[in-house]
C-alpha cells in the first residue's frame, strides 16, 4: 500500500507543473474553453520533459472520448495541430490575407502580445469561434484532447541534457507510452473514457507502435490500464519508399504527367521512382520531364497556388526527379521578413507566420508557464532534430493490431501528393480484410466531401477516407469535424 503511494506521488512529481489557463494574450476575457498545459518527464531520471496543452471537452468530460493527437513531421509542434488543423489561422473574411500578413511582419520586431499587433481577429482571438475541432469545442464536443509536443525538441518540449535529444521512431513511441501513462496517473478521472490516438502526416510511423505499445501494456496488467478503443492517422506515412514512389502514378492520375510520358517512364524504370540507377539514361531523362511538370506544383495540395521560399536566395532549380522533396514550409519567415511579396497572392504558409511571432512572444510563454531558458526559440517543425528513422515501415504494427477489434480510421487527402491515397489504399488492401461497404460517396452540407470504404475482420473495423489536402483538416475544417464526430458517434461517414 505504501509503496502504490509512494510511486503514485512520483508521477504526480512528474507533472507537477500543470497549469489551467483561464485567458491568453490576444484574447479578450476568459477563454471558453477548459485548457491545461504542462510538462511530463519521460525517459531515465525524466531527462525528457514533453509539453502538451490539453483541452477538456465542455459537454461532458466524464463521457466523451480521451484523444491523444500526435502532429506530424517529425518536429511540428502540438500548437500547429490545435491551431492550423483543429483551429484556424486565417485572417478575418474581407481583410487582404497579404497585407495581414505584411501588419504583421512589420511589427515583428516589438515581440508585443498577439491582439496588440496583429489585425483582429488574429489565429488565437479567432480561435474559438472558428469552424474547426477546438473551434467548435463549446458548443459541438466531440473530445477531451491532449496534444503533445513530442518528440523531444518538438515545440515546447526539451531535454536536460545532450543525450535526452538522440530520439528514433521507436524510442519516441516509447516515450509517448511513457507520457501517456503517467499523465492519466495524474488524471485518473479520464481513465475509465474511450481513448484514441490520432494524428496525421509522419505519425503514421508512431501511432501504431504507440497502440501496439498500449495494447501490449494492458495485457500485462500494466498501470494504469487504458480504455483503448481504435486510432486515427491522416494522409500516413507508411513505408516511406512506397508512399513516395506512387508520386509518379499519382502525378499521371491528376493529369499533371502525360499518358505517354507515364508509359515511358513506368517501363523505363520498371515502376520504381527512387534511388534510380544513375547509368539508366532514358529512366533519369523521362523523370526529369516529370520534375518539369510537377516541379512548380503544391505538394500538400496540387490545386492551391504554391509559394516561394522567403529567403535572399533563390531556390535552385531541381534538375532530376526528387522524390524526398520537403514539404515546402515557411520555417525561414523570420529571416527575411522585410521581403514579404507585393503581388497579393495569398498562399497558405504566409498563415504560419503568425505562430512564430505569437509562441515566441515572452508574455505569451509567461502565460502558458512555459519553462524559462528551456528552448532558444520556438518553430513550428524542428527539422534539426536529432532523429534517427528506424522504423522503414508501420504496416506489421497495422496487421498485428487487427486481432485487437479495435476501430480504424484512416483518411487521405485525394489532392496530396505529399502522401498519395493510391499508395494508402494499396497497403490498406494488403491487409486483405473482408470488404463492409464498398467506395462510395460521403456528404457533408448534401456536397460531396469525399469517398469512403469500410473494412472489416471480425471485430476489427477500418474506414478509409478521401477528401482535402495534407493534413486534411487545415483544408476542409468543415468536412473533417463531421468525419470524426460521426465516426466517434459509430454514425456511417
Amino acid at each position: 500500500m505504501w509503496f502504490c503511494i509512494v510511486c503514485f506521488l512520483a508521477v504526480a512529481n512528474a507533472v507537477a507543473s500543470q497549469s489551467i489557463i483561464n485567458s491568453l494574450p490576444g484574447f479578450s476575457g476568459d477563454l471558453p474553453f477548459k485548457l491545461e498545459t504542462g510538462y511530463v518527464g519521460v525517459g531515465d531520471l525524466d531527462d525528457v520533459q514533453l509539453f502538451y496543452y490539453f483541452i477538456e471537452s465542455e459537454s461532458s468530460p466524464e463521457d466523451d472520448p480521451l484523444v491523444l493527437w500526435l502532429t506530424g513531421g517529425p518536429g511540428c509542434s502540438a500548437f500547429s495541430g490545435i491551431v492550423y488543423e483543429m483551429g484556424s489561422a486565417l485572417p478575418p473574411l474581407g481583410d487582404s490575407r497579404s497585407a495581414a500578413v505584411k501588419r504583421a511582419s512589420q511589427s515583428l520586431a516589438h515581440r508585443n502580445s498577439c491582439c496588440s499587433f496583429l489585425p483582429p481577429p488574429t489565429f488565437v482571438c479567432h480561435m474559438p469561434h472558428t469552424g474547426n475541432l477546438v473551434g467548435l469545442l463549446s458548443t459541438n464536443i466531440v473530445a477531451n484532447i491532449i496534444f503533445v509536443d513530442a518528440p523531444v525538441g518538438t515545440g515546447f518540449s526539451y531535454a536536460k541534457s545532450w543525450e535526452g535529444y538522440n530520439i528514433s521512431d521507436t524510442l519516441s513511441a516509447a516515450e509517448i507510452y511513457e507520457f501517456l501513462r503517467k499523465w492519466l496517473m495524474v488524471h485518473p478521472k479520464f481513465l475509465s473514457n474511450a481513448l484514441y490516438v490520432m494524428g496525421d502526416s509522419y505519425s503514421g510511423i508512431i501511432i501504431p507502435i504507440v497502440v501496439q505499445e498500449i495494447s501490449d501494456g494492458n495485457e500485462i496488467g500494466r498501470e494504469p490500464l487504458m480504455n483503448i478503443k481504435g486510432y486515427v492517422i491522416g494522409n500516413p506515412v507508411t513505408n516511406t519508399n512506397v508512399d513516395l514512389n506512387a508520386r509518379v502514378p499519382f502525378a499521371h492520375l491528376k493529369a499533371l504527367i502525360s499518358d505517354e510520358l507515364y508509359e515511358s517512364t513506368k517501363e523505363n524504370c520498371k515502376g520504381q521512382y527512387r534511388n534510380v540507377d544513375p547509368s539508366n539514361a532514358p529512366c533519369v531523362d523521362d523523370l526529369s520531364i516529370c520534375t518539369e511538370c510537377t516541379e512548380k506544383i503544391l505538394l500538400t495540395h496540387i490545386l492551391e497556388p504554391t509559394c516561394q521560399k522567403l529567403s535572399p536566395k533563390p531556390r535552385p532549380r531541381v534538375s532530376k526527379w526528387d522524390p524526398d522533396t520537403p514539404i515546402d514550409d515557411t520555417v525561414d519567415l523570420l529571416e527575411s521578413i522585410t521581403h514579404l511579396p507585393e503581388t497579393g497572392r495569398w498562399c497558405r504558409n504566409y498563415n504560419y507566420l503568425y505562430s512564430y511571432i505569437w509562441a515566441n512572444d515572452k508574455k505569451v510563454q509567461k502565460a502558458l508557464h512555459i519553462r524559462e531558458g528551456s528552448i532558444n526559440e520556438w518553430v513550428r517543425c524542428n527539422e534539426s532534430l536529432v532523429y534517427t528513422y528506424d522504423v522503414s515501415s508501420s504496416l506489421n504494427y497495422h496487421r498485428n493490431l487487427i486481432k485487437k477489434g479495435y476501430e480504424v480510421l484512416i483518411y487521405s487527402g485525394d489532392h496530396d501528393m505529399v502522401i498519395p491515397y493510391i499508395a494508402t489504399h494499396a497497403w490498406i488492401e494488403s491487409l486483405n480484410l473482408t470488404i463492409a461497404k464498398d467506395w462510395r460517396p460521403w456528404f457533408v452540407d448534401g456536397q460531396v466531401a469525399g469517398f469512403a470504404m469500410q473494412y472489416t475482420s471480425k471485430k476489427y473495423c477500418l474506414t478509409f477516407a478521401t477528401g482535402a489536402g495534407h493534413t486534411a483538416p487545415e483544408y476542409k475544417p468543415k468536412e473533417c469535424l463531421a468525419m470524426i464526430d460521426r465516426w466517434l458517434s459509430y454514425y456511417p461517414l
